[in-house]
Order: structure tokens, then sequence, then C-alpha cells
């Protein structure tokens, strides 16, 4: 750590919990958390591992609350679930046998592609539901889509939520609300298998990991809560701004890390 231990808390505490209140609406918490934990000095792998293991408890509590208010579509939710526990698992042990440098550039590549995809994704605009597709197409689109998007969860993680919403909408036709409940069950599988992973590396702080872990369970708690209360206008709502201010700060970060290589954050970028 950079820091001392009771300063990095206050670095991280905040943005963790905020992470896991955008995380349970709209997906990307990890955008938040994860340069979160770089800035306070965690080696990359160390981060990933960390952050995963408090978004995954945080996770759970959002699976919890979708789920009593009966917003999951459990058949689709179930199949995304398949697929995505081999496709995390082998996109975590991707991740761990790259170097920070080709992490840093996968960075660099994969945001703006999350941003522009969710930007122009056609199925949040909606506000009216469409017929839902037979139940047979619905588990096999629910099933690649967890395989492919739960790899990517493991070997990347922030914007998986995303993605997997704008599947559920578009594809699969599932209403907002429990198109983003569905999601958090598919993302929790995944998480759960990309933690293993990590855990059998040996990149998990705990001293950061448990508290962060409280901090990331409270924002998911508030903010699933919310989108249940809102609906569909909320959740569509967050999702763009979430979408926008991401795309924005993409555009930031490589103009600064092309421009100018003696700012904080390409010095930030380069522990990566």
């Amino acid at each position: 750590m950079a820091y001392p231990y009771h300063i990095t808390l206050l670095i991280l505490c905040p943005m963790v919990f905020l992470a896991g209140f955008v995380d349970s609406i709209a997906g990307g918490g990890g955008l938040i958390s994860l340069p979160a934990y770089v800035f306070a000095g965690l080696p990359i792998h160390t981060a990933y591992g960390t952050n995963k293991f408090a978004m995954c408890f945080g996770t759970g509590i959002s699976v919890i609350n979708y789920s009593r208010s009966r917003r999951v579509h459990f058949p689709a939710a179930l199949a995304g679930v398949a697929g995505a526990l081999p496709g995390s698992w082998m996109g975590t042990l991707l991740a761990l046998s790259l170097s920070p440098r080709v992490l840093q550039i996968c960075l660099m590549v994969i945001l703006p592609l999350v941003a522009v995809f969710v930007l122009t994704g056609k199925g949040m605009a909606r506000e009216t539901e469409r017929e839902e597709p037979p139940l047979k197409k619905a588990l096999i689109i629910a099933f690649f889509a967890g395989l492919v998007i739960g790899a990517y969860d493991g070997f990347f993680g922030p914007g998986t939520g995303m993605f997997l919403t704008l599947v559920m909408t578009g594809l699969v036709h599932i209403e907002l609300v429990k198109a983003a409940g569905t999601t958090r069950v598919i993302n929790f599988s995944s998480n759960i298998a990309s933690l293993i992973v990590w855990l059998m590396g040996g990149k998990i702080l705990f001293s950061l990991g448990f508290p962060c872990m409280l901090c990331a369970m409270a924002g998911n708690f508030l903010g699933s809560r919310l989108a249940i209360k809102k609906g569909r206008k909320f959740i569509r709502i967050l999702i763009l701004v979430v979408a926008s201010l991401l795309f924005i700060r993409v555009i930031g970060d490589l103009i600064g890390f092309q421009l100018m290589p003696n700012s904080n954050i390409s010095r930030i970028l380069r522990r990566f």
C-alpha cells in the first residue's frame, strides 16, 4: 500500500460503496473501484483480486433483493450461469497469465468499446416491453451471453453488468428491471468462479478486502432497493449517465496518456 492503512481505507471505502451502488443498478462498478485500489497503491493483480472479493459479496446482496421482489427471469438466469461459470474461470486464468503491460493495453482498448456499445445499444432506450422469444431461444442466447461475457468478466470485469443487461433487454427482450435482476444472478456466478481463481493465486489482500466487502454490500443493498422502487426509468437514466461519463473519462485518459506523459493520469495508468 502506498498510504497508511487508515488513509487507504478512507480512499477505498467511499469509492467501493459508490461502486456497489452503481453496479447493482447499471453494472460497471469496477470502473469506479479498480482505479481506487490502484491509486491506493495495490499492484494490479492484487487490486483485481481484492476488488473481486468485495464485489462478489456485494452482488450477492443485490441478488437477494431482486429475487425477493420477483425481478429475476430465472430460466434465463440459470442458462446464463451455466455459461458464465466456465467462461469466468477461463477468463481469470488468462488474466493471471498476462503481464501488467498487457492488462494496461486491454484497459485502453476495451473501455472505449464498452462506452460506445452501451451508448448505441437500442435495447436500453425502449420504454415498452417486447414479446419474449421462445424459451429455448432465450436459453441459448442467455447461455452464450454468460459464456462470452463471463470470460470477459474473469479477464477484465468492469462493464460486465452493462453488457449482460443489454443482451437481456435487446435479445431476450426482458423488461429492464427484471433484466437488471437477471444480470445480477449471472454476474454473481461469474464473480464466484473468478474469486476462486484469485484466491488460489493468492491475490487478495484481506486486510482491505473485508472492510471493502462491507462497503460493497451496503452500496449494493441501497442501489438494488432504489432500482426496484424507482423502476425502468431510473435504471435507464443511470445506465446512460454512467455510460456517458465512462466515455468522457476514457477519451480524457487516452489524450492524457498520449499527450501528457508526465501527468498524474499517465503515472496512474502506468501502474497497470
